[in-house]
């Protein structure tokens, strides 16, 4: 099986862009951790609220 050579070229491009940390720029860590510890205190509150004792 093989791949057309622009489908090839496309993926080496693809490859060469990778090597350089591939950051973006709209990608905020703080928003990105804020927004991760935000979600995991609403999924600790639902699980808090809900556990009944039998």
């Amino acid at each position: 099986m093989s791949i057309p050579a622009s489908a090839a070229a496309g993926l080496v491009t693809l490859a060469e862009g990778a090597e350089h940390g591939g950051n973006h720029a709209s990608l905020n860590p703080y928003f990105v951790g804020g927004g991760a510890f935000v979600v995991l205190l609403l999924l600790l509150l639902v699980t808090t609220r809900f556990n009944r004792d039998r």
